[in-house]
Order: C-alpha cells, then sequence, then structure tokens
C-alpha cells in the first residue's frame, strides 16, 4: 500500500506538550515536550514527510525544541490556523489527500476538515476524538508525535524497514 500523506501538520499544547502552561520566577513560559516524539519527527524526515508545526502561541523553548528536531516549518501565533492553511497549502498548490494532522483541542477542529488524516491524543477533546481518523494510545506529552506517525507508516508498510535502516532494530 503506498502512502499518500507527503506533509503533518502538529499542534503543540496538548500534542506536544502536556497541555500545561508552567513560568518560571521571571514569567518565561517553559515547556515540557516528550524526548520519545523525536523518533518520529525523523523517521518521517527520512521518508521524506515535510513536518510543519502550527501553533496560536509563541514561546521560546518551543523554537528550540523545533529547531532541536529540524521541522521543516515551524509557525507560532497563528490564531486562526484555517485561513491561514488554506493560503498555506493554495500557496504550496498541496492538496488535501496529502495532509495528516496531529492535533487535541476545539481550536483544531475546523483546519482538521481541510486534511486527508487526523490523528490526535487519548486525551484529547471529545469533539476532536470524534473526526479522528486515528486516536492514539498515548495522552498529549506522552510520544503521541511518533505514535500517530507510526501509525500511518504502518499502514504503508513501511514502519519497520525505516526503523531498521535508522535503527538497526533488527525488526
Amino acid at each position: 500500500m503506498s502512502r499518500e500523506i507527503e506533509y503533518i501538520i502538529i499542534d503543540v499544547d496538548g500534542t506536544m506538550t502536556d497541555a500545561g502552561i508552567y513560568y518560571d520566577e521571571l514569567g518565561n513560559e517553559i515547556k515540557k515536550f516528550c524526548t520519545k516524539d523525536a523518533a518520529g519527527f525523523f523517521v518521517a524526515k527520512n521518508v521524506g514527510i515535510k513536518i510543519i508545526v502550527l501553533t496560536g502561541r509563541e514561546c521560546k523553548a518551543t523554537s528550540r525544541r523545533m529547531e532541536e528536531l529540524k521541522v521543516d516549518s515551524l509557525f507560532q501565533g497563528i490564531k486562526d490556523k484555517t485561513t491561514f492553511l488554506k493560503d498555506y497549502f493554495e500557496r504550496k498548490n498541496i492538496k488535501k489527500n496529502q495532509v495528516a494532522y496531529i492535533g487535541d483541542d476545539l481550536n483544531d477542529l475546523k483546519p482538521m476538515s481541510l486534511v486527508g488524516f487526523v490523528g490526535c491524543p487519548y486525551d484529547a477533546c471529545e469533539e476532536v476524538k470524534e473526526i479522528a481518523d486515528y486516536i492514539s494510545i498515548k495522552k498529549g506529552g506522552c510520544g503521541v508525535v511518533t505514535d500517530v506517525i507510526k501509525h500511518i507508516l504502518c499502514a504503508s508498510e513501511e514502519w519497520d524497514d525505516i526503523i531498521n535502516d535508522m535503527y538497526s532494530a533488527g525488526i
């Protein structure tokens, strides 16, 4: 089975993090990212899937982590994700069936209607879970990104080969 997904859009808060917003004594925002998601990012990149991180908030911690993960595009402070993605897809000539979206909350509902595949953490809001093609066994901030990417690549029978090639896992 061949894979149509060429892009994965990923929300930050509640998807890559535990949905908490923490502040230090100086008022700096702190986020806890799950290191287990790094494998998903690197596997996706290795098979040619482009990662787009899209969030309504702006945070230096997000910028730093996405730089470490070598995401293809990071867009922060996007309050209207739907309009942003419509324009982005039109400019880049991206088709609905080429895109997956991983998100967890009400602000992800409308933009999820623009894509061909929706994944979410198991602690996503009920409205997102109702439209999801795949509900992860992981909660937000606990490896959900890697789990959804694995699901996508297992469906196209790519996961085992790429893991074996990348990590010599002997699968």
